[in-house]
C-alpha cells in the first residue's frame, strides 16, 4: 500500500494546531508504514520527520483544484490530508479529508495571516453548508479530531462518507510520566492560543484583574494593537506577553503555573489542555462540550463569559490537597491522547480505505 501524506499545511517557523497535527501524526505513521510527504516549500522539511517527500504546488495556489494530476504521478493507493480543501479533480487514488472543527460557521472572522483574497474566499465558504458538503462527499472518507466535531458533522448532515475520529495529542516535550508535583507558591496562570475573537481572552484579563498578585502569561504571538487593547481593558491586571514562546519556554511556563486557563467560546479540540495535563498542571477552562470531552473530570469549568466564575475556580485550587489532586487527574486524563495511538488508528483507516 502506497501512502501519501499531505504536509503542505506545515508552518515554516513554529507550529500552529494543524501544523503540529500534521508533523506529529506523519512522524508516528512513518514508524509504522512507508509514507511519502507532500510539501510546497523546502523550509517545511525543518519541521517534519526525515521521510521521503515530493514538492508540489501550495494549497492556496490557483492550481489547487488540479493538484491531483500531479499527485497521480506518485501512484498512491491512498492520500491523507489534514484539511478538507485538497483538490481532487482527476485523482486516481483513494482520498481521506480532515475536518478539525466548524468554528468559522459561527465565528466568521478568518485567520489574520491569510492573504486578503483567501480571507474573502474563506468568508464566502462559511456562509453556507453546501461547499463543505460538496468537498467532503468527493472524498472516500472523512477524519475529524474529536467526538464533539463528529457529532456536529452528523448534526449538519455534512457528508454521507464514513467519519472517523483521529484525536490530537500533546506537543513536543509534554509527557504524562513526570513525577507528582506540588502546588506552586505563586499565582501564575498560562494561556496558550491565538487572540481571535472566539478565543474570548478578554474574560481571562478581567478575571486576573480581580485577583491580587496573579499573573497571566500569554504565550502566543500578539500584535502591538492587540497587546495595547488587552492592557487597556483592565490596567490593574498583571499581563506578561511572551509574543511567541518556544516549546521549551512554554513547557517551563506550564511547570511553574498554577493552572492553564482558557475562556474559548468554541474549539475543535484543545491541544493546550492535553499539554498542560501531561505536564501535571491543572486546567481551568470554559464549560463547552469539546473541553468536557478533553478535560473530563480533571478540569475545573466556568461559564465562558464569567470572570467571576474563573476567579472562583482558581480559588478552588487553594483548598488543601486540591491542586495536587487535579494535577494527578490531569496526568491520567492526558494519557488517553498519544500520537502513537492516533497513528495506529489512521493506519487502520488507510488500509481499510485503500482496499474498500
Amino acid at each position: 500500500m502506497r501512502i501519501v501524506f499531505d504536509c503542505r499545511y506545515t508552518r515554516i517557523d513554529r507550529h500552529d494546531g494543524i501544523s503540529r497535527y500534521t508533523a506529529s501524526l506523519v512522524e508516528e505513521l512513518g514508524k509504522l508504514h512507508p509514507v511519502t510527504m507532500l510539501i510546497n516549500d523546502h523550509r517545511q522539511l525543518d519541521m517534519l520527520p526525515a521521510l521521503p517527500w515530493q514538492l508540489v504546488s501550495s494549497p492556496t495556489s490557483v492550481r489547487e483544484p488540479l493538484v491531483a494530476l500531479t499527485v497521480n504521478k506518485l501512484k498512491p493507493d491512498v492520500v491523507f490530508t489534514p484539511m478538507q480543501t485538497m483538490g481532487s479533480w482527476g485523482r486516481r487514488y483513494k482520498l481521506l479529508l480532515t475536518v478539525h472543527d466548524l468554528i468559522y460557521y459561527r465565528n466568521r472572522t478568518p485567520p489574520r495571516d491569510l492573504a486578503a483574497p483567501i480571507r474573502g474566499l474563506w468568508r464566502l465558504y462559511h456562509l453556507a453548508w453546501w461547499p463543505q458538503r460538496m468537498l467532503l462527499n468527493r472524498a472516500d472518507g472523512v477524519v475529524t479530531v474529536s467526538d464533539t466535531t463528529a457529532g456536529l458533522i452528523a448534526e449538519h448532515n455534512l457528508t454521507h462518507r464514513p467519519v472517523t475520529v483521529i484525536p490530537n495529542a500533546a506537543g513536543v516535550g509534554a509527557v504524562a510520566s513526570e513525577p507528582a508535583r506540588t502546588a506552586p507558591s505563586t499565582l501564575r496562570l498560562v494561556y496558550m492560543g491565538s487572540f481571535m475573537p472566539y478565543k474570548n481572552v478578554e474574560t481571562l484579563v478581567r478575571a486576573v484583574a480581580m485577583m491580587p498578585g496573579a499573573e497571566l502569561h500569554l504565550m502566543s504571538r500578539v500584535s502591538d494593537s492587540e497587546r495595547t487593547r488587552l492592557s487597556q481593558l483592565a490596567p490593574q491586571a498583571e499581563l506578561v506577553f511572551h509574543n511567541g514562546a518556544s516549546d521549551e519556554e512554554y513547557q517551563q511556563a506550564l511547570r511553574s503555573a498554577t493552572a492553564l486557563v482558557t475562556a474559548s467560546l468554541d474549539e475543535g479540540f484543545g491541544i493546550p489542555l492535553v499539554e498542560a495535563m501531561a505536564a501535571g498542571t491543572p486546567i481551568i477552562v470554559s464549560d463547552i462540550p469539546i473541553f468536557r470531552e478533553i478535560g473530563g473530570d480533571a478540569a475545573l469549568y466556568f461559564a465562558p463569559t464569567s470572570a467571576d466564575g474563573l476567579v472562583a475556580a482558581v480559588a478552588t485550587l487553594t483548598s488543601p490537597g486540591e491542586w495536587e489532586h487535579r494535577s494527578d487527574l490531569g496526568r491520567a486524563q492526558s494519557a488517553r491522547f498519544t500520537w502513537k495511538s492516533s497513528a495506529e488508528r489512521l493506519l487502520a483507516l488507510l488500509r481499510k480505505t485503500a482496499t474498500r
